[in-house]
């Protein structure tokens, strides 16, 4: 019997009603928009200079607002695994803290919104905890299907756009970055160092599917997509493009291994490799790109291209504190200033996104008149930096110690509990989901959060710890359930 509060309709009281194959249903249409969203509306600033890429914001809050109902409903109906139950809490904890950051910051603001043209705040931060809750909650096995599709065609909808941008050498703000560098792919992710951090995800999703999937087509289509994967990667000319590569062919052999699948598809895993190769042999040849030569550029792109000239969150780097070639001088400055700001401010941090406020010595330009607007302010600081690519580092700075704490109380044990389910299931998309949240961890060590990677990354996490093993329902229990 259809359960219903003071003898109001069962239509109105659809929550209480609500079958977890239904709300699986919608938690899955939820989770793959959260992974496309952000890059769909990422293409007006790329095509055309009257867009900011502050409208990309809005392609995280509509899947973010969804999955805010998804999430009360499953809360409610207490569909979530209990396996992320603790992880959820601990989200809560980070959420909590994260406002007492927010309050206790430079600009309030900024801290909820996020700054300009980066959308961060901690708004996306309670977004990405519905992304996480509505994912744990899924119960069928197409339903998890659905998320690692969803996850695989992100990366497919990034490459496509960052293959027009390396035949076309059109729709992209990365190029003639500096009068050494001007060439990279950002796709729809905003940088080219998020546009590999996202692929990074896909290729993962991608590799491991191909090799423990059954499904032929599904194979094949895997297997393009990761080459599509690994061309479009070797064009961000970045540490994390190589990175992703990597451990994604690690994870696609450990996870054949570990499921004891079938050896000859490993072979195939070559092709991805070789059209890394190809991309290599076309950037040198000048038949891709208007970049003839490869080699590492983070620095360049991070700061330069990203946080000063599109961003405006910055100023340019300091020619006469770090060299901008060397990629691990780069790292280890950044990595190095941001711990010196941790301790300045461990408990409660800079703010959420205010990173680059303590850094700031001047807010007069070069000739004296005092600026008001706070992208003129940042750009006339040298050597001032808004992104550290170590989130972990990242978290500390911005949102207090207390943070990271929580932030480690989430990955850790979505690791163990996504490491069980794989070992327990037979299904590929648990295997999947949890090299994917595994890769992401690892990828946070030098890359940072953003609202391109973070909803597909956090989604992954939460789809990670349900066990897919419960069979969808026969026709007959669909009717009972009807009725």
């Amino acid at each position: 019997m259809a359960k219903n509060i003071m003898n109001t309709s069962d239509k109105s009281n659809f929550i209480l009603n609500m079958t977890e194959e239904q709300y699986s249903k919608g938690a899955a249409f939820g989770i793959i928009a959260a992974c496309l969203a952000v890059s769909l509306f990422t293409i007006p600033p790329e095509i055309t200079t009257d867009a900011a890429y502050s409208i990309s914001a809005i392609g995280l809050a509509i899947p973010g607002v969804f999955c805010m109902i998804m999430a009360l409903i499953a809360i409610i109906r207490k569909f979530v695994a209990r396996k992320a139950l603790l992880p959820a809490c601990a989200f809560g904890v980070m959420i909590g803290w994260g406002t007492v950051s927010m309050l206790d910051s430079y600009d309030i603001n900024v801290g909820f919104y996020g700054f300009p043209q980066r959308g961060e705040g901690l708004l996306a931060i309670i977004f990405y905890c519905c992304f996480f809750i509505t994912a744990a909650s899924i119960k069928r096995e197409k339903a998890l299907k659905a998320v690692v599709n969803g996850i695989i065609s992100a990366g497919l909808v990034n490459s496509v756009f960052a293959m027009l941008q390396i035949f076309t050498d059109k729709f992209s703000n990365y190029r003639h970055i500096s009068i050494n560098f001007n060439f990279a792919a950002s796709g729809l992710s905003q940088s080219p160092i998020f546009l590999a951090m996202v692929l990074s995800l896909a290729l993962i999703a991608a590799a491991v599917t191909f090799v423990l999937d059954n499904s032929k087509k599904r194979r094949i289509f895997c297997l393009i997509s990761s080459c599509l994967f690994t061309f479009a990667m070797i064009y961000t000319f970045s540490l994390m493009s190589l990175v992703g590569i990597g451990i994604a062919l690690i994870f696609a052999v450990s996870a054949a291994a570990i499921k004891k699948a079938h050896k000859k598809p490993l072979f195939f895993l070559a092709m991805p490799i070789a059209t890394g190769a190809l991309a290599v042999v076309l950037c040198f040849a000048g038949l891709a790109s208007s970049y003839k030569e490869y080699k590492l550029n983070d620095g360049y792109t991070l700061w330069t291209g990203d946080s000063y000239k599109r961003a405006s969150a910055s100023g340019d780097f300091d020619r006469r504190a770090i060299d901008i070639t060397n990629t691990f001088d780069v790292y280890y400055h950044l990595n190095k200033k941001t711990i010196d700001i941790i301790k300045e401010h461990p408990s409660t941090g800079t703010g959420p996104e205010q990173l680059v406020y303590p850094q700031i010595y001047t807010v007069t330009s070069p000739t004296g008149a005092k600026l008001e607007s706070m992208a003129d302010i940042t750009s006339v600081n040298p050597g001032t930096f808004d992104k550290v690519y170590n989130e972990y580092l990242y978290t500390a700075a911005t949102r207090g110690i207390p943070s990271l704490i929580a932030l480690l109380l989430i990955i850790i044990p979505v690791l163990i509990a996504g490491f069980r389910n794989m070992k327990e299931s037979t299904s590929p998309e648990n295997t999947s989901l949890f090299f994917v949240t595994l890769g992401g961890a690892v990828i946070f060590l030098i890359g940072c959060s953003n609202i391109t990677f973070a909803p597909i990354f956090w989604s992954a996490a939460g789809a990670s710890c349900v066990s897919s093993e419960k069979k969808e329902p026969s026709e007959q229990q669909r009717s009972v359930s009807k009725d």
